[in-house]
């Protein structure tokens, strides 16, 4: 009998398609889900009868309640390198080897983008009022030439997006509590005096922060109350980094132009959630990794692990 293989949320149902799976067919039964699943017991479940399964990003969490209901597992393939939703340490109690693949950050870069220019340019709704008949104009566009540009964090991410703020001709700033002058110089931005300073200065902000305790809800209430009313902010990092409630209240009220938001608290989006309806809100569904070039990375890597794992040899080991 071939082992099972599940691979979790393929709501596009692509991971066969994008993936040379031939490799391992004669030893593995590939078994796709496009559907969420929304709880522990509908999870253990549905994979009680698998040996491997394949993970997107941090979406599914894998606690020690749930690995312990599925002792047929063996391994444990996740997107990325880094996720905080898996218990190491219960993994390997119940003998589950943990892989990770490569991710790309052009995705992310792109979408924030895609994000921060439509909030701009009021895309959205001018489209929308377009297709339906609607006024010939109703926005007045944001300018970014000229603009600041605050972005949290400063890393591979960040970098990038600064990179493109400049080539608009952006002002550019940034700040992490680990960032330097010395980094701030080397991306050619301005090293703001502190999270404050930043949030008050800037026409767009956008977040670029790994997910720990330190910025576990760095921008609440006082914070977000610091931004113009007239500035945008971006959020295509994690979701509790920007406290949701305080977010919504900010939109709802009009303290703040609006907000680019592509991570959410509860994923995916329930029916009737308030982040669905939210004025001055431009949301997806965390399209922040999904592109074709990704998907083939992670679900090739994914062969490759199976490949290297059934050999004896696994690799990229997680954590």
């Amino acid at each position: 009998m071939p082992l099972r293989c599940a691979v979790l949320d393929d709501f596009q149902n692509v991971a066969t398609d994008l993936a040379d799976w031939s490799p391992v067919a004669d030893r593995v039964e590939v078994v796709s889900f496009g559907t969420h699943f929304a709880d522990e017991d509908a999870l253990a479940a549905a994979l009680a009868d698998f040996e491997i399964v394949v993970t997107l990003r941090e979406r599914v969490p894998f606690p020690a309640s749930l690995l312990a209901r599925l002792p047929r597992l063996r391994l444990l393939i996740a997107s990325g390198m880094r996720n905080s939703v898996i218990d190491y340490a219960a993994a390997a109690a119940h003998g589950v080897t943990v892989c990770g693949t490569a991710s790309s950050s052009t995705p992310p870069v792109e979408l924030t983008w895609a994000l921060l220019l439509g909030l701009a340019r009021g895309i959205v709704e001018e489209s929308g009022a377009l297709r339906s008949d609607g006024p010939w104009q109703s926005t007045v566009g944001a300018d970014l030439h000229g603009s600041r540009l605050g972005l949290l964090g400063l890393g591979k991410i960040g970098s990038r997006v600064a990179q493109v703020g400049l080539a608009f001709g952006m002002r550019v700033s940034a700040w992490s509590q680990n960032l330097t002058q010395e980094r701030a110089d080397e991306v050619g931005v301005e090293r703001a005096a502190s999270k404050e300073a930043l949030l008050a200065s800037s026409d767009f902000v956008s977040v670029h922060l790994a997910l720990g305790e330190r910025t576990r809800g760095l921008l609440g209430a006082a914070e977000l109350a610091l931004l113009k009313p007239t500035a945008y902010l971006i959020n295509t990092s994690r979701a509790a980094i920007v406290d949701q409630d305080a977010l919504l209240a900010a939109l709802r009220e009009g303290r703040i132009a609006g907000a680019g938001v592509d991570v959410f608290d509860e994923e995916p989006l329930p029916a009737g959630h308030p982040m669905r309806t939210a004025p001055r809100l431009l949301a997806t569904p965390h399209l922040g990794y999904v592109s074709r070039a990704n998907y083939r990375t992670y679900y090739g890597q994914a062969v490759e692990n199976i490949q290297a794992y059934l050999a004896g040899t696994p690799v990229r080991l997680l954590p």
